[in-house]
């Protein structure tokens, strides 16, 4: 059925509030970024600054150790999206290939998993990481985020994993090839695509992270950089709006960044294996 021309314009509407509404707190992110203190307290603000300064990013340098706690935060989520592809990967394929009761049962679980608020998990967390001495670590939190990250790794990894056709592998297993050696030349080059966005979504999930990091790291020399951010707002809760969005902005390049590259492959990989060849 062909949608009407009311319809239609209606259609574009909601879609360009939508995308509006999702613009503005980054369009305004960078405008804060770049006015000086006196725009910044001005009673009628502008979108574009007037007196556009690079002094706010100089600031933030100057007061906060950003790049130190960029690089921890680059550490932590290079690392847990590694490891997160790593044991996904394997799993994905024998969740995907057999059909069993227990491959249901972990589908399931993973599925409701991530329903789970991170409050409910913070706690069973931090006593496990208690016990292995790892609290206070960057190790901890790696395994944390990888923790977090596995389960929508492995329901994306599967989808990836049902779009490979079975001959393939049938016939790899003809020529004498087992399991593992299927998985990995065979089966492995073709998921190259569904592993890399699996894994540059597992970075950008543990790059973003706050809580977990501010609950499990206390010294300032450990903290990531969404921690750091914080430092920025007062005792009292009245922040240094300029330094913050300057630091903010520039957090948030790497995100924006990485998710560009991959919005098409992390769609790809929750419709794949839904539509049967």
């Amino acid at each position: 059925m062909r949608t009407s021309t009311p319809a239609r314009v209606g259609q574009y509407t909601a879609l360009l509030a939508y995308l509006v509404f999702l613009a503005f707190p980054f369009l305004w992110l960078v405008s804060t970024a770049f006015k000086p203190p006196r725009e910044l307290g001005s009673l009628h603000p502008t979108w574009i600054p007037e007196d556009p300064t690079l002094a706010n990013f100089r600031q933030a340098f100057d007061e906060q150790p950003l790049l130190h706690a960029a690089l921890n935060s680059l550490l932590a989520a290079l690392a847990a999206a590694l490891i997160a592809v790593l044991v996904a990967t394997p799993m994905a394929y024998v969740v995907a290939r057999r059909r069993t009761r227990l491959a249901k049962a972990v589908t399931g679980w993973v599925v409701v998993s991530q329903a789970f608020p991170f409050v409910l998990l913070i706690i069973p967390m931090f006593l496990v990481l208690k016990n292995l001495r790892m609290i206070n670590s960057l190790p901890g939190l790696v395994l944390v985020y990888v923790v977090w990250a596995l389960p929508f790794a492995l329901w994306m990894l599967a989808g990836y994993v049902r779009a490979v056709p079975r001959e393939l592998e049938e016939a790899a297993a003809v020529d004498g090839a087992g399991r593992v050696r299927t998985l990995v030349s065979v089966t492995a080059p073709l998921l190259a695509p569904g592993i890399v966005a699996t894994g540059l979504f597992a970075f950008i999930t543990a790059w973003n992270e706050f809580f977990f990091a501010l609950v499990l790291l206390k010294t300032p020399e450990k903290q990531t950089l969404p921690v750091v951010l914080t430092h920025f707002i007062g005792a009292e809760g009245a922040a240094d709006l300029g330094p913050l969005a300057a630091a903010a902005f520039l957090a948030t390049l790497p995100s924006l960044v990485v998710f560009a590259l991959i919005q098409r492959r992390i769609t790809g990989g929750m419709l794949t294996g839904a539509v049967k060849s």
